[in-house]
């Protein structure tokens, strides 16, 4: 379950197929001001929900294209401040993705929360006995030693590598993604078997199992606004999207229904026909976004 170091992007129109030139397609410059709408997206509940969600109004309600590209955060946020994407809407600042933006954030522009609250942490099943970070060394051999975490681009990858060092775990951090984090769990909770993750919230996770977030005493994890980022001078290119960027927010009840939405769809269902299912029952919500 270990993920590959390198990345896999996938760049899709309509639907998404896999590139195999995946941190080139994120990069690849083009002119101003085309009818399409580059958006690149890291392979996480809430970022694949409100992708796709804001894909599907654009296209509908904007009457632009929408293409899509999955990466880690570390080549979107390059790629942004190329050019060579338009946008992220799932960027966790100020603290998660610090680094990302200290680095790039000159390049780039930050068009607002979609959601306000997103929270990180260590995640265990609720029928283990441990309720704070500062236990884990407790159970270390019940947990083979290791944390499961996700992709070593996550600012989350990183936080719990500084948790690791501040609470002075004998534990190792084993690099994954998102979907073969939530696959281990699930495993181990089938089993009844104990297991700590990297977690977030919001996420779809929280409603289907019964978890718990670890307390963490000495303020290792940060919580964060969930934002749409933009290229430089994208606002001046494109006002109505920015505008309807701006304007994107969810609560955290409404993300989850999404999530789940999109999670609980059949095998092979494209994410897009979700979205615009999930757009028609919440049609007050989405007009409410449309710039005037």
């Amino acid at each position: 379950m270990l993920a590959a170091a390198a990345l896999i992007v996938s760049g899709c129109k309509e639907k998404t197929t896999t590139s195999a030139n995946a941190t080139d397609d994120a990069n690849t410059q083009r002119a101003p001001l085309s009818n399409t709408i580059q958006i690149a997206y890291p392979n996480w509940a809430e970022g694949i929900a409100m992708t796709h969600l804001a894909k599907a109004v654009i296209e509908d309600k904007l009457g632009y294209d929408v293409e899509l590209t999955q990466a880690d955060p570390g080549t979107i946020y390059t790629a942004l401040a190329n050019s060579g994407q338009d946008v992220m809407i799932d960027a966790w600042l100020p603290n998660t993705h610090k680094s990302y933006w200290d680095k790039y954030g000159d390049s780039l522009e930050d068009l607002g929360p979609v959601f306000g609250y997103g929270v990180t942490g260590l995640v265990v099943p609720s029928y283990m006995d441990v309720n704070s970070i500062e236990d884990l060394n407790n159970i270390a051999d019940q947990l083979d030693g290791k944390i499961v975490g996700i992709g070593t681009g996550a600012g989350i990858y990183k936080s719990t590598n500084k948790a690791i060092d501040a609470y002075d775990l004998k534990l190792e951090q084993v690099a994954s993604s998102g979907p073969a984090m939530t696959a281990a769990l699930q495993q181990a909770i089938d089993n009844e078997e104990p297991i700590v993750v990297t977690g977030w919230k919001p996420h779809w996770m929280f409603s289907r199992f019964d978890l718990k977030v670890l307390k963490d005493p000495l303020g290792v994890y940060p919580i964060d606004a969930v934002k749409v980022v933009a290229r430089e001078n994208f606002t001046a290119d494109y006002p109505d999207v920015a505008q309807l960027f701006i304007n994107y927010s969810l609560t955290e009840e409404q993300l989850l229904d999404l999530m789940q939405a999109i999670n609980s769809a059949d095998a092979g269902t494209d994410p897009d026909d979700v979205a615009r299912d999930w757009m028609a029952r919440n049609n007050p919500l989405v007009e409410s976004w449309i710039p005037n």
